[in-house]
């Protein structure tokens, strides 16, 4: 019973999410995101460090379905106009959610793992116990960034 209510759950999020995004974007929300990034004068990589702080920052506190389904239309094609390969841009998306999701202050798979653990497993030490993972999570988004082929070699091969 419980899965069909988090399916129930998630469509509904789902679909707030997607009519958010289409009403802003019918009203010309989009045109304003893009306006207010590239009017900031700003170089291409600090637009982009900017999306990856605010989805990174968002990650805390909504769930990855609303995230990218708000945020990824308004931002993915601005950064994309700048010159930056979109399969890059949703692989660096991806890895800065995934990140986002198990660090603290509210990391939401924190909350999973505690719901999970032994009870006297305390909620300081699954924040202690996660920061190694934070930290090779950001050592990855890093190496991705810094060489993107090394995200770009295998849909290459493919496609």
């Amino acid at each position: 019973m419980k899965f069909h209510i988090d399916v129930l759950k998630r469509g509904r999020q789902a679909a707030g999410a997607t009519s958010f995004s289409v009403v802003l974007r019918g009203y010309g929300g989009d045109a304003l995101v893009e306006e207010l990034l590239t009017g900031l004068g700003w170089s291409r990589l600090s637009i982009l460090l900017l999306v990856l702080a605010t989805v990174f920052a968002l990650g805390f506190v909504l769930d990855w379905m609303e995230i990218i389904l708000i945020v990824a239309p308004l931002t993915v094609p601005v950064i994309v106009s700048l010159g930056y390969d979109p399969v890059w841009v949703a692989i660096l998306l991806a890895i800065c959610l995934q990140t986002s999701f198990q660090t603290p202050p509210v990391g939401m798979a924190l909350f999973y793992v505690k719901s999970v653990a032994p009870a006297d497993v305390t909620t300081r030490q699954i924040y202690r116990g996660i920061m190694p993972f934070a930290l090779l999570q950001l050592t990855g988004l890093l190496a991705v960034g810094l060489f993107p082929q090394i995200a770009l070699w295998l849909p290459r091969i493919a496609y």
